[in-house]
Formats: structure tokens, C-alpha cells, sequence
């Protein structure tokens, strides 16, 4: 027990043999000068048209209550619908539920989803109602 088997951290000992001390810079190219971003050109994002979606106004078989009802999406998921109901919510000050692959807002909140449709890229169409 009177040997100590710490590692010494003083940087006194070496903890083996570097494979990268043997490689050679010669025959690369040139670092570049100046890599900072702030010199490269701004990048364009593409608003790439993510396809049309209905807006209806429905009322019937609701009790009396208007619904919004987005519908007709094209290559999206549930989640996705998920996160633009919450963002029409949140948006419109209303409830909300994705049911059978639609949107639905409470309420007659076409402009403002329509709005919020447009943000994100997909074509809204106000149809019936």
C-alpha cells in the first residue's frame, strides 16, 4: 500500500505515442486567410411552395358553432399539422384539434390562418362557406 497509483496531471508524463506527430503539411493547399463567416456571401433560402390547402368556414352538424377547417394537405405529417394548429391557437386566441388529417380552429378565423398558412409556405384557398 505505500505505492501511490495516482497519474500525475502536471503534464510532466506522456500518456503514449501521438500517430499524428509523423504527417507532413507538404503538397495541401493553403489554409485560407480568413474563414470567418462574416466574409462568405449570404446564403438564399429558396421559398420553395409547399402546395395548396382549402380553408372552409363550416357550421353545419357543429351545434350552431362556426369552425375553421384547413384541409387537403399534401406531404406533411402528423406532427407537423400538430405544431401549425398550435401556432393557429395561439395566433387566433382560440382552441383548436387536428382530426382526420384537417385543422380545425374554433371560431371564424380564416384571415388569420390564412395568415399563418402563408408563413409556412403552402398556398391558401378560400373555399365554400
Amino acid at each position: 500500500m505505500s505505492s501511490s497509483k495516482r497519474i500525475p496531471t502536471d503534464g510532466g508524463q506522456s500518456f503514449g505515442h501521438n500517430p499524428f506527430d509523423t504527417l507532413s503539411s507538404e503538397g495541401l493547399p493553403p489554409a485560407p486567410e480568413s474563414s470567418r463567416m462574416e466574409d462568405a456571401p449570404p446564403l438564399k433560402t429558396a421559398r420553395k411552395n409547399r402546395g395548396r390547402v382549402d380553408i372552409l368556414r363550416v357550421k353545419a352538424g357543429r351545434g350552431g358553432k362556426t369552425v375553421t377547417v384547413v384541409k387537403n394537405f399534401v406531404g406533411i405529417g402528423l406532427p407537423e399539422k400538430e405544431q401549425l394548429a398550435r401556432a393557429m391557437q395561439k395566433a387566433c386566441g382560440t382552441g383548436g384539434t387536428v382530426k382526420n388529417g384537417q385543422i380545425e380552429i374554433q371560431g371564424d378565423k380564416r384571415a388569420e390562418v390564412a395568415r399563418i398558412l402563408t408563413e409556412a409556405n403552402f398556398r391558401p384557398v378560400f373555399a365554400g362557406g
